[in-house]
C-alpha cells in the first residue's frame, strides 16, 4: 500500500515541470525557485484566514514501543494458510531469531515504508492469551489532530482489542475505540452503542472487524469522526477538538483467535500458530496548530513544533505571542482567522494583560492592558501623561517627549498635578503663573508657606481735626456701670471715638478711631482727669507710591516667590508702629 508520503516525489517532480514549461526554460525556473511561496496563512492582499499543515502518516518512521517481540530466544511459529472458511487448515512453519536480520520480526517493521509486495511484519511471542495481553505504544512527539488509526496484520486479526489515546504525553489514557466480539464480557460496555451529542467524546465497542478471517493481510481501521454528530461542525465544537487530539497511541490486543485446538493432545503445534502480527502501524492526522500554521517543523531539540503565523505562539500556537493580548486567544475557523492582536500602549510600554471584563464592556474589540507604562505616561493605553507632568501638544502622543514636567512651585502650588493640557499649576491664594512661582497684583510675599503671598495693606485716609464741642449725646455713651473700676476699651466705648481725659472725653472728645485693646483705670470717687493729650494711632507710611508693587525682573503687578519658606527680604510685609 501506498503512502501519501510516498508521492511526495512524484509530486515535487510534476511541479518542478510545469514550472519550467510555464516560464520557458530551466533559466526561468531557476530564478523562479527563489521567489518565497505564498504564506497559506495570509491571502493575497495580505489578510490573515485559517491554514492547517499538511495530512500526514504520523506514524512513520517512529519508534514504536512493544510489551513482546518473538526471537530473544529462538522459537518456532507456524502460519496458518487456509484461506477461506472451511477449508482445510495447512501450516507452514519458520523460526523467529533475533539474532539473525532476515528471521527478526521487530517493532521497527510497524513503521517502516510498506510495501505490499514485501511485506515486513512484527511478531510477538507465541500464545499470549487473555487475561496476559500485549501491548504497542506510539509516541507522535506533539499533539496530533488524528483522522484515523489503521493496522494492517499478518496474523489474524484479535478477537478483542482496544486503542488508546493519550492527550498528555503518556502520563494518563482514555479509550478510542474497543472491539470485541463480547463486548460486555470483555469491557462492560454495550455492542454498537448509539452515539448522541451527550456522549460523542466517549469511546464505543464494537464487534465489526474481529473475524478471525482473513487469516493475513486483514485491516482495522478506526475513523475518529464517524458516526460523531457535530463532526460537519468540527470548527465550531471544542468537544470533538478535544476529542480527536493525541499525543501518543496505544493498542491493547487482550484476546487472540483460536480454531479451539489449543488444547488437544497436540497442543503445542496449535499454540505456535496463534500470536500478534502486524505489518503495518498508521496514525493519519495533522499536526495539531488550531488554524494558525501551514506547517510544523522541528526545534532546537529536535522536537515537532508548529511555525505559527497570527502573532500566535506555542507548540500548538494555543496562545498569543507576548504582548497580543488586546483580546482573547481562538481557534481559526474558515470564516474568521482570530488572529492576535497586539496591545495599543502608543510606543510606551513592552507588556500587557487581557481583561475579559474590559473586553465585554468594549462591545468584544479591546481587552489588553498595559502594564509600566514608561515615559512619564499613566492609563490602560498609556494614552495620558501620569501625575506631575502635562501633554506637550506639538508631539504626538507615541514619541518619547509627549509629556512634560509639570515643575510646580513648592511653596507657591497647591498640589504636584498640572492640568493635562494647558500644564497650568493650582496655585494658592494670592499666586499667580504657570508653574505658581510668583504673587499676584495686590499681594506681596510672606514668610509662611502655608499662605506664601498675602495681601498688601492699604492705608487709611487721613482723620480730621477734633471738635472741641462734646456731642450732646456723649451720657448715653459714655455713662460708666456703678461699680466698676476696670474699664474695657471695647466694652466702653460705643463709637469709634478715642480719648484719654475724662469718661466723655474718651468716648466723645474727639473723632477719631480705637486702635488698641489696653485697658485703663478710672476712678469714679475721686474723678480725677487725666492731663494726656489725644493722640491717633496710624500706621507708618511705606516709601514708594501707595499701592504699587514692586517686580523682580517680572511684569507689574507679580513678586516672584523666592523659595520655600524664605521671602525676598525686599518685600518684607509693614509693620504697623503703636505709640500713645
Amino acid at each position: 500500500m501506498m503512502r501519501a508520503v510516498d508521492l511526495l516525489p512524484f509530486a515535487l517532480l510534476a511541479a518542478s515541470l510545469t514550472c519550467r514549461s510555464a516560464l520557458g526554460g530551466y533559466g526561468m525556473g531557476m530564478f523562479a525557485a527563489q521567489t518565497s511561496p505564498p504564506d497559506p496563512c495570509y491571502d493575497e492582499h495580505g489578510n490573515p484566514r485559517r491554514c492547517i499543515p499538511d495530512f500526514v502518516n504520523a506514524a512513520f518512521g517512529k519508534e514504536v514501543k512493544v510489551s513482546s517481540t518473538c526471537g530473544k530466544t529462538p522459537s518456532r511459529y507456524c502460519e496458518a494458510t487456509s484461506a477461506e472458511k472451511g477449508e482445510e487448515r495447512s501450516r507452514n512453519c519458520h523460526t523467529c531469531d533475533a539474532s539473525d536480520p532476515k528471521k527478526y520480526h521487530p517493532p521497527a517493521y510497524l513503521t517502516d515504508l510498506n510495501n505490499p509486495h514485501n511485506l515486513t511484519c512484527w511478531q510477538s511471542e507465541n500464545f499470549i492469551q487473555y487475561p496476559q495481553n500485549v501491548t504497542m505504544t506510539l509516541s507522535l512527539g506533539k499533539k496530533f489532530e488524528v483522522t484515523y488509526v489503521s493496522l494492517q496484520f499478518c496474523s489474524p486479526r484479535p478477537e478483542s482489542m482496544v486503542i488508546y489515546k493519550s492527550m498528555d504525553y503518556g502520563k494518563t489514557w482514555v479509550p478510542f475505540q474497543l472491539y470485541s466480539t463480547q463486548c460486555r464480557k470483555m469491557y462492560n460496555r454495550p455492542n454498537r452503542a448509539v452515539i448522541t451529542k451527550q456522549n460523542e467524546q466517549e469511546a464505543v465497542c464494537t464487534d465489526s472487524h474481529t473475524d478471525m478471517y482473513p487469516l493475513t493481510g486483514g485491516l482495522i481501521a478506526f475513523s475518529t469522526l464517524d458516526g460523531r454528530p457535530s463532526a460537519h461542525d468540527f470548527d465550531n465544537s471544542p468537544v470533538l477538538q478535544d476529542w480527536v487530539t493525541a499525543t501518543d497511541i496505544k493498542v491493547i490486543f487482550s484476546r487472540l483467535h483460536t480454531f479451539g485446538d489449543e488444547n488437544e493432545d497436540d497442543s503445542e503445534l496449535a499454540r505456535e500458530s496463534y500470536f500478534y502480527a502486524v505489518s503495518d502501524l498508521q496514525v493519519g492526522g495533522r499536526c495539531k496548530c488550531n488554524g494558525h500554521a501551514s506547517r510544523c517543523v522541528k526545534d532546537r531539540d529536535g522536537g515537532l513544533v508548529c511555525e505559527c503565523k497570527h502573532n500566535t505562539a506555542g507548540p500548538e500556537c494555543d496562545r498569543c505571542k507576548p504582548f497580543h493580548y488586546d483580546r482573547p486567544w481562538q481557534r481559526a475557523t474558515a470564516r474568521e482567522a482570530n488572529e492576535c492582536v497586539a496591545c495599543n500602549c502608543n510606543l510606551h510600554a513592552r507588556r500587557c494583560r487581557f481583561n475579559m471584563e474590559l473586553y465585554k464592556l468594549s462591545g468584544r474589540k479591546s481587552g489588553g492592558v498595559c502594564l509600566n507604562c514608561r515615559h512619564n505616561t499613566a492609563g490602560r493605553h498609556c494614552h495620558y501623561c501620569k501625575e506631575g507632568y502635562y501633554r506637550d501638544l506639538s508631539k504626538p502622543i507615541s514619541h518619547r517627549k509627549a509629556c512634560k514636567a509639570c515643575d510646580c512651585h513648592p511653596v507657591g502650588a497647591a498640589g504636584k498635578t498640572c492640568n493635562q493640557t494647558t500644564g497650568q499649576c493650582p496655585c494658592k491664594d494670592g499666586v499667580t503663573g504657570i508653574t505658581c512661582n510668583r504673587c499676584a497684583k495686590g499681594y506681596q510675599q510672606s514668610r509662611s508657606p502655608i499662605a506664601p503671598c498675602i495681601k498688601i495693606p492699604v492705608t487709611p485716609p487721613p482723620t480730621p481735626p477734633s471738635s472741641p464741642e462734646e456731642p450732646s449725646d456723649c451720657d448715653s455713651y459714655c455713662k460708666a456701670s456703678k461699680g466698676r473700676l476696670k474699664i474695657n476699651m471695647k466694652k466702653y466705648c460705643k463709637k469709634d471715638y478715642g480719648a484719654v481725659r475724662t469718661r466723655c472725653d474718651f468716648c466723645c472728645g474727639l473723632q477719631g478711631r480705637c486702635v488698641t485693646d489696653d485697658l485703663f483705670q478710672a476712678s469714679e470717687d475721686r474723678g480725677e482727669r487725666s492731663n494726656r493729650k489725644l493722640q491717633l494711632f496710624q500706621p507708618e507710611k511705606r516709601k514708594g507710591k501707595r499701592g504699587s508693587e514692586k517686580v523682580l525682573g517680572r511684569k507689574d503687578g507679580d513678586e516672584e516667590l523666592s523659595g520655600e519658606g524664605s521671602p525676598s527680604k525686599h518685600l518684607r510685609p509693614s509693620r504697623i508702629k503703636q505709640r500713645l
